[in-house]
């Protein structure tokens, strides 16, 4: 069988999908997998197909003519300019990149996930079974114009999408969220799936001592060093070893000098470190998130944008960690936070009960023996 997987150009659309891919070839498919060129190098080294498609998100927000001041999050302007970007902007273009790679590779199946609804568009006019594979908590079905904007851009193809909510076309639905997160409902065939953190292997610095080990990151996308510096500022106060990646936004130059406890990096490879940590100190990706739950860690949640405040409320609701939003990101409010988790018994109690959760959910492995029944 031919498979199809299709992410947008991000890493926490691309990497959710990756087991899956994995699984599948291994299981004797053929795989391709199409996103940004950027995450095409990673992907070959795995062994699977790939083909470049469509545009980076902030290739997105350029072509809704947002610049880099964005409208606050959950506002009504957010909620238009998220529409633009992907209802509109990402998945036309998507639909368009795709039709001649589907011509080409004529797979039975394409998976593409919850983001990504481009591909699922661009398969169904080529009359291809579709699957969507979540990458964290199912968004809310609260964005007035975001159906009737998709449904005009599919029907640019000829497509007309299904009756009802959007959010995985019609699609049966691979769910990454254990149920204990997992607010939402989808009105589709919902097929749990473990989710299993994947990086880019890489060299871990020194880890492993007497005190506490604190890893803290805010990510790939929504880096900044200020709330950077508060947060490493306050954890440096703590009798602790504090691990930083400062991302791709971030020089680690900015955060300028530290204590002796602290190690700032540009990378770290999160999959191999998750293990090795006592507390993480996050962004609020899903991604992360849920590496981090899988890990049965407690996780301090500090969100920036994006699907961020639903992980970190989410969390924080189920008893597995807190968060701190806004002005409420300061020195010592990072501090206490942290302390307060460090030896919080209750938390520690709740963070292992999910990840024993997680550890439940069907294996990528075992997804991928299913796929054959969504094919054509």
């Amino acid at each position: 069988m031919r498979v199809l997987f299709s992410s947008l150009a991000s890493y926490g659309h691309t990497y959710p999908m990756v087991p899956l891919a994995r699984a599948a070839l291994a299981q004797g498919h053929e795989v391709v997998f199409t996103t940004g060129a950027q995450f095409l190098p990673a992907l070959r080294e795995l062994g699977l197909g790939t083909a470049a498609v469509g545009m980076s998100i902030p290739e997105g927000y350029a072509a809704a003519g947002a610049g880099e001041r964005r409208p606050e999050p959950g506002s009504e302007a957010w909620k238009k300019l998220m529409t633009q970007v992907f209802a509109g902007e990402l998945p036309r273009r998507f639909a368009v990149d795709l039709q001649p790679v589907l011509a080409a590779t004529e797979p039975d199946l394409v998976v593409h996930e919850a983001g990504n609804h481009g591909a699922g568009i661009a398969a169904a006019r080529a009359g291809i079974p579709g699957v969507c594979h979540g990458f964290g908590l199912v968004a809310p079905d609260d964005f007035g114009d975001f159906g009737p904007t998709l449904r005009a851009v599919a029907a640019e193809f000829g497509v007309e999408l299904p009756a009802g909510e959007l959010r995985a076309l019609g699609n049966p639905f691979l769910d990454v969220a254990p149920k204990s997160l997992q607010e939402s409902e989808l009105a589709v065939q919902r097929i749990p799936l473990r989710p299993v953190p994947f990086a880019e292997p890489g060299e871990l610095p020194p880890v492993g001592g007497t005190r506490p080990l604190i890893y803290l990151t805010l990510g790939t996308a929504f880096g900044d060093a200020e709330v950077l510096g508060r947060a490493v500022s306050g954890l440096a106060e703590l009798d602790a070893d504090v691990l930083v990646a400062a991302g791709p936004t971030v020089e680690p130059a900015a955060l300028g000098e530290l204590p002796a406890n602290v190690s700032v990096h540009s990378w770290l490879p999160q999959a191999e470190l998750l293990g090795r940590v006592d507390l993480i100190v996050h962004h609020g990706g899903s991604g992360t998130m849920l590496a981090a739950a899988a890990a049965g860690l407690p996780q301090l949640l500090l969100p920036r944008g994006a699907d961020q405040f639903r992980n970190a409320a989410a969390v924080a609701e189920l008893g597995a960690g807190t968060e701190l939003l806004g002005a409420d990101v300061t020195t010592a409010n990072v501090r206490d936070a942290a302390e307060a988790l460090l030896g919080g018994a209750q938390h520690r109690r709740v963070a292992r009960e999910l990840a024993a959760e997680i550890a439940a959910m069907p294996s990528p492995e075992s997804v991928a023996e299913r796929l054959p029944e969504f094919a054509r």
